[in-house]
């Protein structure tokens, strides 16, 4: 693979891939952000955001309670402007970094882009902090100005902060400290993870690569990669268990100062969603496990001609699965068709980011593992990272990416302050996305085999959506709520990791002590405290949604297409509204699981 250089001599912009398997895999251009990392335009957007911000903090400090509706939405606009620079600046820095995170000098630029951003964000952090001591009577009358009511949804988004706000000089500090704090506690998580190397019969894999071997077809392969993990990771325990309790102590700190009850009650803010929304997701989960993962793998255990399955084959082929790669190129007719079927519109945005090297697909060594979707700014557009190895897992990967990427470039008209979605809805286009290419996929399959197949394998990832998902966040609770008595040693970290894995799974599955530390991989624990609930948040509501559109007639899709453009500028009640749906309502997470337990019971009818 062919690299172009700086002169600094750091790897930039990744060349495709041809892979005799798997055929060109796509890598993508940052240039729509910035050229290379010695831009010109990067270094005259950062020292226009600072001569902007300083300006900005000079001509409004203390003043806002005076301006008029019209001047404090001009106001905002000019925030929002600056805010946007930064934020291609760090999205820059940021895809840059997870394309290669092992070499020292991209290291050292995303650090570098961190701190000076941060320097100058700093000058706009009083902003915020004075909007949200204006009295509700009197920011009513500014609102009736058409240039700040257009703000209104980012207001009203912003003053849920209210209660939790501390005084400008210790919020300015914290704002300061945090590219020495959490910021590089993630960073040495993330350049540690990889930089590890995994044995895999005489080679040293990635995590990715490893990761992807617990899917092969040989048991014996399964169980060295299952090994090999754990091993690893054990190896490493005492680092991650550092990372992990110092973050989890950094969050109580912080939490404790701005009077959160739970550790889970900032996440549930910032999603815009009640605690008791989460808990009765949460319960609901929970006391399905014996009939989803629990009834599932005691199926799958005698599919493989037993009673248990050790935990490496949780994920394993079927007998019957003939473990075809799937090209790329067949990946993307295959994910697009089945956007297409759906809505063109959607199929059409869909399309550009294949056409306009906006995916990256191979892995690499040093590239972040998984996957994501970046929406980077509203004026350029989102960027997808994969880790493509041509299983149909990969498929449903690619599927799931891109409708983060197409939600993202709908909602874009919104603005930068309002186009973000909260994680609980983040993930409703992306698993949409997914069931529409499942759906599409066995539709087409006539070979009773093969649609087995398919099913099982959908049912494993609504499992590892939802189950799985729904364990980590208790797995995660449990261990912050223990951090408040003090440290947990890497022995502990892996006892609540098998407590929550064993009760979640069930009898089917069998542990050994190697997967007590497979806990130290999730990057989620680390990037963002309590994201995963999220993932199960979007799975039953798309269940839910799905089952809408099975019964719908026609405009669906079109009012399916206005909840994506809403981005962040609508709540979960008004954007499920149009769908008769309501996740505030007891009943709606048992109906997103019912479908689960569905597909399972068509399993155990073919037996």
């Amino acid at each position: 693979m062919t690299l172009t250089c700086s002169p600094k001599g750091a790897l930039l912009n990744p060349k495709p891939v041809s892979d005799e398997a798997l055929g060109e895999l796509p890598a993508w251009n940052l240039a729509d952000l910035y050229p290379d990392l010695e831009s010109p335009a990067l270094k005259e957007d950062l020292e226009e955001s600072a001569r902007r911000a300083g300006a900005f903090r000079e001509g409004h400090a203390g003043k806002l309670a005076d301006l008029d509706g019209a001047a404090l939405g001009a106001a905002i606009a000019e925030y929002e402007a600056i805010q946007e620079t930064l934020g291609r600046i760090m999205s820059y820095a940021q895809l840059v970094y997870s394309g290669d995170m092992s070499d020292p000098k991209i290291g050292r630029f995303y650090q570098s882009m961190q701190e000076r951003c941060t320097a100058v964000s700093t000058d706009l952090v009083f902003f915020a902090l004075e909007m949200n001591r204006l009295e509700d009577a009197q920011l009513k009358e500014k609102l009736k100005a058409p240039e700040l009511s257009h703000y209104e949804p980012w207001l009203r988004d912003l003053r849920a902060m209210r209660p939790h706000q501390l005084s400008d000089d210790i919020e300015r500090l914290l704002h300061e400290k945090y590219v020495s704090g959490r910021a590089a506690w993630t960073r040495l998580f993330d350049e540690t993870m990889a930089g590890l190397r995994f044995p895999f019969k005489g080679e040293e894999l990635t995590s990715a690569e490893i990761l992807n071997r617990l899917t092969e077809r040989d048991p014996a392969s399964r169980r060295e990669a299952a090994k090999s993990l754990g091993k690893v990771l054990g190896d490493n325990a005492r680092v991650f268990a550092l990372i992990t309790n110092t973050l989890a102590k950094d969050k109580e700190t912080e939490d404790k100062w701005r009077d959160f009850p739970r550790p889970v009650s900032s996440r549930n803010l910032a999603n815009f969603v009640e605690d008791e929304v989460v808990d009765a997701l949460v319960s609901s989960v929970h006391e399905a496990y014996p009939r989803l993962s629990h009834r599932y793998y005691k199926l799958k255990a005698k599919w493989f001609g037993g009673e248990t399955l050790p935990y490496w084959d949780r994920n394993a082929p079927l007998p019957d699965d003939d473990d075809r790669v799937i090209p790329w190129s067949d990946a993307q007719r295959m994910v697009l068709d089945a956007y297409a079927a759906f809505s063109p519109a959607l199929a059409a945005i869909g399309q550009q980011f294949f056409e306009k090297s906006w995916i990256d697909a191979p892995v690499r060594p040093g590239k972040a593992p998984g996957a994501f979707a970046h929406p980077t700014v509203p004026s350029v557009h989102p960027y997808l990272l994969l880790n493509y190895q041509g299983r149909a897992r990969d498929v449903m990967t690619l599927a799931h990416e891109l409708g983060h990427g197409v939600h993202q470039v709908l909602a874009g008209p919104q603005g930068h302050l309002m186009a973000d979605t909260p994680l609980t809805l983040a993930e409703t286009a992306s698993v949409f996305g997914e069931m529409l290419t499942f759906q599409a996929m066995l539709k087409a399959e006539s070979d009773p085999r093969r649609r087995k197949v398919m099913l099982a394998s959908k049912v494993e990832d609504m499992l590892n959506t939802v189950v799985r998902q729904i364990a980590m966040h208790e797995f995660e609770t449990r261990v912050h709520d223990e951090r408040r008595e003090g440290e947990l040693l890497p022995e502990r970290l892996g006892e609540i990791w098998l407590e929550t894995q064993q009760v979640s799974l069930g009898p089917a599955i069998a542990f050994d002590d190697d997967y007590r530390h497979y806990w130290a991989y999730i990057p989620h624990f680390i990037h963002v405290p309590f994201y995963v609930y999220a993932y199960a948040f979007g799975d039953c509501l798309v269940n839910s949604l799905y089952a809408v559109y099975e019964g719908a007639e026609e405009g669906f899709a079109e009012k399916y297409l206005d909840m994506l453009r809403a981005g962040g500028s609508m709540r979960h009640k008004e954007l499920l509204a149009p769908f008769g749906l309501d996740a505030s309502d007891p009943a709606f997470w048992g109906r997103g699981l019912q479908l689960v337990e569905r597909f399972i019971g068509e399993l155990e009818a073919m037996e």
